[in-house]
């Protein structure tokens, strides 16, 4: 039996759970905690951490199991622990705190506050010794010297409470979008590309979707072979190296040197929706069948490992097992052999293992050099025959792994990352025509508006049968995202209404009419010391972006100018701020390659139209939304109205700003008139 139990006994959140029975006298995030450090007059530990986190687990064991530190910190403080993916407004503004005090972010984050929530000191990861002395030097300077805390606590308010709509002059709009412009935002970004290695000249490598969105784009509007040649580097390097799980699927969240090579082992889903995303638009653009192969294995190792059985799908891996990093997925070369008998040398060469160990010793992590056309050439092997070969060796050594104790599971879900990967779903169906991508597309779509509903709202969270955080603005932007994507591959009013009803719910909720963006939390939500808005985008494109893209995108397919217009307006307030610094607001940058031409806007009428809509996917066109009808029943969506079969065959429409051309009868008349509108 476990000598200490706490509060987070009672939690859904698999790393609350995980310091349920620390010494430590941990609260959750509250009204009983919080009003208990008014009550007892104590300053409050704010540890902010998530599942999948090393150095989280690592501060644990250092710090929060050790009986003498949990005797400081529950003598002197009200200690919080917050799961940063339920909570990330909580998270966003004590990270925000720290940023003021000119420290680096990152987690474990790890803040102390004044009994009224006021932040006054903070920082990341403390080694055990170091926090101990700390947190005894802040109970002593609590008591004799309060008014030095509460004067740095007033300093940092009156930082948190600048929105960032005020303190970077975004008051001004200039709705006017240029193609030269995007090419300037390029030349901004490729000054810091690796041209060798792929991604961004600097270590560690996070693979940063939005930013290879961005330049595919840039590189089909302004036909500029520099930003395609950049993603195509990339996604290679990403695809070959460790970053990549060669023999199960799925991306890891970072790499923690410049060659993609040795990762940071933590596999996250929004990083592998956006990334299915990515590779599904660049396999439209170039054809390359790596990319293919790495969505399929990419949406295998989802569906095995990351889906429950109502469709939803869980948060996050761990790094760790057994307490130690990468453990689960690292081989030695001896394993190979027993494990693949006779292709065990050529499997060996083909993931480049070693006797000593490409990582640590004894310890190999598959990664490839080469492509399987060259790897085949080598090796005088039919590229058929090699492939083979690999996919039955991968299903071996998936076996032999499957016996190992296996990283901890974060099996919460939610709804915003479960809104990226549903996106990720329709792009990769889109792309590839594969029903089952589209059947785990549609259950998770049902799973979100039936398990994860607040009345006209969303939940943030759903565990166990249960939901109980309401979502913020990341959640409904990429939830409505999805479903707007859903809607133009089957034409089904469901996911279309839908989403124009969470979009509408934003308005209401969200939306402040002074600054004329979001807010990120519900105005029915917890108030907090100050409630943000999120412009700048990260490694989940930023809250805001996507929402002016979703006004953009169902405003184009409903004809309500109230919402392209305001996208439009927002885009136009961020535009110069874009054109300095395009690695910030890439997401921006992706909007902003849709105002620079009219978008085709897409109208089919007919029996077969789904998948003749399908055949719109083939080749990249970004710049487009669909609408469909079987032509049987007038329709209230505007691209549709008065729309009719001409011939008795499915007939396709294209416009651009509401002119349309002559109606056609065939995919590829309509993609010449969509080639002549570009």
């Amino acid at each position: 039996m476990p000598k200490h139990t706490n509060r987070l006994i009672d939690s859904s959140s698999p790393y609350l759970l995980q310091h349920a029975h620390n010494p430590v006298n941990w609260f959750p995030w509250d009204e009983e905690a919080l009003a208990l450090a008014k009550s007892e007059d104590k300053p409050i530990i704010v540890s902010i951490g998530y599942s999948a986190c090393h150095w989280c687990h690592v501060m644990e064991r250092e710090s929060f199991e050790n009986e003498q530190i949990a005797e400081i910190m529950n003598k002197d403080f009200i200690c919080i622990k917050v799961d940063r993916e339920e909570r990330p407004d909580v998270d966003q503004i004590y990270m925000d705190a720290v940023h003021a005090m000119g420290l680096q972010g990152g987690w474990p984050l790890n803040v102390i506050l004044l009994p009224d929530q006021r932040p006054f000191y903070g920082g990341t990861y403390f080694p055990a010794k170091g926090w101990a002395n700390l947190l005894s030097q802040v109970a002593t300077v609590f008591k004799k010297q309060r008014s030095e805390l509460e004067k740095s606590a007033d300093g940092f308010m009156n930082t948190l409470n600048v929105s960032d709509i005020q303190k970077y002059g975004l008051h001004q709009g200039e709705n006017a979008f240029g193609k030269e412009e995007l090419s300037q935002m390029f030349e901004i970004l490729r000054k810091n590309f690796d041209l060798e290695k792929g991604g961004m000249n600097r270590a560690p490598k996070f693979p940063m979707p939005i930013i290879y969105a961005f330049l595919l784009r840039e590189a089909s509007i302004n036909k500029n072979p520099a930003a395609l040649a950049q993603v195509e580097l990339t996604l290679e390097k990403m695809a070959f190296g460790g970053l990549y799980d060669q023999i199960g699927g799925g991306f890891t969240r970072y790499s923690t040197d410049e060659d993609w090579f040795a990762p940071h082992f933590e596999k996250m889903l929004y990083d592998n929706g956006q990334l299915v995303s990515l590779y599904s638009e660049a396999y439209q653009e170039t054809k390359n069948p790596l990319y293919k192969a790495t969505i399929y294995q990419t949406i295998e190792w989802l569906e095995r490992e990351m889906t429950t059985t109502e469709g939803g799908f869980y948060a996050a891996l761990d790094a760790d097992s057994e307490g130690e990093e990468g453990k689960f997925y690292c081989w030695r070369e001896d394993e190979f052999h027993s494990i693949l008998g006779p292709d065990a040398d050529l499997l060996i060469e083909y993931y480049n293992l070693t006797a000593r160990g490409n990582w640590e010793p004894k310890k190999n992590i598959p990664f490839r050099k080469v492509s399987d056309e060259v790897f085949a050439k080598q090796h005088d092997l039919e590229l058929d025959e090699l492939q083979d070969i690999i996919k039955i060796a991968n299903l071996k050594l998936l076996e032999a792994r499957a016996s190992r104790i296996r990283p901890g599971l974060d099996d919460k879900i939610l709804s915003g990352w479960n809104g990226l990967m549903l996106k990720g779903l329709v792009d990769a169906y889109a792309t590839f025509q594969e029903t089952s991508f589209l059947e785990m597309a549609k259950k998770n779509a049902n799973f979100i508006l039936t398990k994860m509903k607040n009345g006209d709202g969303l939940f943030r969270n759903y565990k166990d049968g249960k939901a109980s955080i309401n979502a913020y603005l990341e959640d409904y932007a990429a939830v409505i995202q999805g479903l707007t994507a859903l809607y133009q591959v089957t034409f089904d009013l469901q996911w279309l209404t839908s989403a124009e009803k969470l979009l509408k719910y934003t308005l209401n909720n969200f939306f402040d009419d002074e600054e004329q963006f979001f807010f990120f939390t519900d105005e029915k939500s917890e108030k907090l010391i100050a409630r943000k808005k999120e412009i700048f985008d990260n490694v989940i494109p930023g809250s805001n972006s996507m929402m002016a893209q979703n006004l953009y995108q169902l405003g184009t397919i409903l004809g309500n100018e109230i919402y392209t217009d305001l996208a439009q307006a927002m885009l136009g307030k961020v535009k110069k701020m874009v054109l300095i610094e395009p690695q910030y607001l890439t997401n921006w940058a992706c909007l902003f390659s849709q105002m620079v031409s009219p978008t085709a806007e897409i109208a089919l009428v007919g029996e077969d139209i789904q998948k003749q809509a399908l055949e719109f996917y083939q080749s990249f066109i970004p710049n487009k939304v669909l609408a469909g009808s079987d032509g049987k029943d007038e329709s209230n969506i505007p691209l549709l109205e008065q729309r009719t079969t001409i011939n008795g065959q499915t007939t396709f429409y294209v416009c651009y700003n509401k002119a349309c051309q002559l109606p056609v009868n065939s995919v590829s008349e309509a993609l010449e008139l969509i080639e002549k509108g570009n």
